[in-house]
């Protein structure tokens, strides 16, 4: 954990079957944005153990789809959705697993303030997803986002100019 970072801030709102997380990271929000957005970045934070994605594949334009696939455990089905909006570098608005996603960056001087919103749509699928760890997962995602971007900063990251199955 890097110092002055604060920890991932996790809210499960029942009434409107909402996941919420928000999390304080020093970095613009351009930067932030770019780790969000660009293969060769997330295949090094996303997966919430810590280890790269096997491949990570992302066309990022409305209607543009993304696709990640965890190493560990084999055989688990890749993360795989589409964008619905996109307004760099504020917001992206997507579609997976049967919910709606929402990444928010909001500037506080020279750190931004990163909001994901996971809208379930209904109280069945907000408790699967509970159930399936989503809520700690992700937490544990924006972790390793947080490890990611502090590392481009010290310039000891594990981007690639290439990520894998990224086709470049």
């Amino acid at each position: 954990m890097l110092a002055g970072i604060a920890e991932t801030d996790i809210i499960l709102d029942r009434d409107t079957h909402t996941i919420i997380l928000t999390r304080l990271l020093a970095a613009p929000r351009e930067q932030v944005f770019e780790a969000w957005t660009r293969p060769e970045h997330v295949a090094c934070w996303w997966d919430p153990s810590g280890e790269p994605l096997a491949e990570c594949e992302i066309d990022l334009r409305p209607g543009g789809g993304f696709r990640f696939v965890n190493r560990h455990p084999p055989g688990m089905p890749p993360f795989a959705g589409v964008y619905r909006e996109i307004a760099p570098p504020r917001h992206l608005v997507f579609e997976a697993m049967g919910a709606i996603g929402r990444v928010m960056l909001d500037e506080t001087g020279s750190k931004t303030l990163l909001t994901v919103r996971i809208e379930c749509g209904s109280a069945e699928r907000f408790e699967q997803y509970l159930a399936m760890g989503i809520d700690t997962g992700t937490g544990k995602t924006l972790d390793n986002l947080a490890a990611h971007i502090g590392g481009i900063a010290q310039g000891t990251s594990r981007a690639r100019s290439a990520a894998p199955g990224s086709g470049g």
